[in-house]
């Protein structure tokens, strides 16, 4: 392939636009929260996130590299087809049902992270524990799209992967440090705006290319490969399922969308920016989806690609870059790369952020140093924002499975931390005993299930598994859905079982170590006090709280505190006096 510098002249073009755009937007709001509370506009800007703003940088953050080019990727992989792009669905689904049930009551407790309810009711070490899945969730998302970068850039520019992998991270890594929220927020106004005319304009070109059947009857009949609506063969459907239910619901525990919530200026906006962001999640899946469409009705051997196709090639995980490369005018094909980095880039920084936010505040800050400054936590997180971003651009160019890794961690995500999430905001009573049991047998039902994309063997074989070619087990059953269940059901049952043997007497106080049922007071948990601070929240949009002085069942959170939202409560006039 030759070198082409009108390609690299567009990539550098595109770069630099969104670098001086974040770094705008550090300058522009360099001095906003007041001089205490720097850390926690850095990572919820100031809590005065608007509605367009909001919208576009809550819909970015799922809108990535992997989001269009795995959308594309399954349109066109042969026996899969629309049928099995669940990410636009899933995704939106997921916005949504966040929206209507968590936004609100996170939003109006004021919390700085997704972790902050966890430290809350379960204790630091608990807060702790969750923070590994969410943290490796992060990290292989943001190492799997900068990889996935890298061989974008190489398919069109035919330059270094390893140089532009290091470049496009070196970028996302330093507005983000500059600027934090702000930056990552204006930069993904213009990164969507990017994504959206950039696959747009190369749509109709790459339609009307000769070698290009009318996409209308590749859909329904076969041409040059099976129709790319797709089909769900009979012993597939409680795969899909699984799948299905882990985009939609394990979407939602991610710092990356809570930060976006918690940042809104109110709890309702928060709620609107969700349902904003699950309409834009569909609208730019259009383009991919059609590009998906466009590569499975090219006659390649027509076009200069020539044979074999993109699937025999094993490039189908690169349809969308090819289309560009090979059925696009030359100016076409690199205004459309552009729009691809751009959308690398607008998932990358969402995700080295979360990192950096949780480490900083819910493991540096209150877990080690509560007395820290918040000049010292400002620089923990920049300093952290540097290593996460070397971290995922190390893990990006020497791990040969960094898709894989990020298959099991999101999984973690979903099976690990949403039934805890459900349980610290909607299940009155459940304890640390419950969720670190519940903590470990979702682990353990999720790693004994095996991982193909790992060749990790699964130690428990449900029923439908079956050998795929390279002589791994791969299950049919739902077995992921399983595991988040049993989890769920685990903390419950285990939390109530620790709290009668305590309170009947059966076991002695002493025997009480995590201090979770019987302790009057413990350093190990976080009182609602350390975790919000009332000035960065309207007072008639906190929910709300009792003091406390100990940590019984009876004062920690409950479901019935999360939805009642009462503007005139004794506790918020007396806030109001002071």
């Amino acid at each position: 392939m030759t070198f082409h510098v009108e390609g690299l002249v567009a990539i550098v073009v595109f770069y630099l636009a969104i670098l001086a755009v974040g770094i705008w937007a550090a300058w522009k709001t360099k001095n906003t929260g007041s001089e205490g509370d720097r850390s926690e506009a850095i990572i919820v800007g100031g809590r005065d996130i608007g509605l367009l703003v909001g919208g576009f940088t809550m819909t970015a953050t799922w809108v990535g590299g992997g989001y269009i080019n795995g959308t594309a990727e399954a349109v066109y992989v042969p026996g899969y087809g629309l049928a099995w792009a669940q990410a636009p669905i899933g995704y939106s689904l997921s916005l949504i049902v966040g929206g209507l049930f968590f936004a609100k009551p996170m939003r109006s407790k004021g919390y700085v992270t997704m972790l902050d309810p966890f430290q809350q009711l379960y204790g630091k070490r608990m807060g702790g524990l969750l923070f590994i899945p969410a943290l490796m969730g992060e990290m292989f998302w943001a190492a799997a799209i900068f990889s996935a970068l890298g061989a974008t850039i190489s398919v069109i520019v035919s330059i270094n992967i390893n140089i532009s992998v290091i470049i496009s991270a070196l970028i996302a890594t330093m507005y983000t440090l500059v600027g934090g929220l702000y930056s990552v927020a204006y930069t993904d106004v213009v990164q969507l705006f990017c994504i959206f005319l950039g696959l747009w304009i190369s749509v109709p070109f790459a339609m009307s290319h000769p070698a290009v059947t009318d996409i209308g009857l590749t859909a329904v009949h076969r041409v040059h490969q099976a129709p790319w609506l797709g089909s769900i063969n009979s012993l597939d459907i409680y795969t899909w399922l699984d799948n299905f239910l882990l985009l939609t619901l394990g979407g939602i525990p991610w710092q990356a969308y809570f930060q976006r919530v918690l940042s809104s200026s109110s709890a309702t906006y928060a709620q609107v920016l969700s349902f904003l962001a699950a309409f834009g999640c569909l609208v730019m899946a259009l383009p991919a989806i059609l590009i998906g469409a466009i590569g499975a009705s090219t006659a390649w051997n027509e076009t200069d690609y020539g044979t074999p196709d993109p699937m025999t090639n094993k490039e189908a995980d690169m349809i969308l870059p090819i289309v560009l490369q090979y059925l696009c005018p030359v100016y076409i094909s690199f205004f459309g790369l552009g729009a691809v980095s751009a959308a690398v880039m607008s998932s990358a920084d969402s995700s080295i952020l979360s990192a950096s936010s949780m480490f900083a505040r819910n493991i540096y800050q209150l877990s080690f140093r509560q007395n820290a400054s918040d000049r010292e936590i400002v620089w923990v997180m920049r300093i952290t924002v540097f290593l996460f971003g070397a971290s995922a651009t190390a893990m990006a160019l020497l791990a040969s499975s960094v898709y894989g890794l990020w298959y099991l961690s999101s999984d973690l995500v979903y099976i690990i931390i949403f039934p805890q999430l459900l349980c610290v905001l909607f299940i009155k009573g459940t304890n640390t005993y419950g969720a670190i049991a519940g903590y470990l047998f979702g682990l353990v039902l999720r790693i004994t299930g095996g991982e193909p994309y790992l060749y990790l063997q699964p130690l428990i074989y449900y029923p439908g598994c079956y050998l795929d070619e390279n002589n791994i087990y791969v299950q049919r059953f739902p077995f992921k859905t399983l595991a988040m269940l049993t989890s769920f059901f685990t903390n419950i049952i285990v939390s109530y079982l620790a709290k009668y043997l305590f309170e009947s007497g059966t076991l002695p106080p002493k025997l009480d170590f995590l201090d979770a049922v019987v302790a009057r007071y413990s350093r190990e948990h976080m009182d609602k006090a350390t975790l919000v601070k009332s000035d960065n929240i309207v007072l008639n949009e906190l929910a709300p709280v009792n003091p406390r002085h100990s940590l019984t069942l009876s004062s920690t959170f409950t479901n019935k505190e999360a939805f009642n939202y009462v503007d005139s409560s004794p506790e918020l006039s007396n806030a109001e006096d002071n």
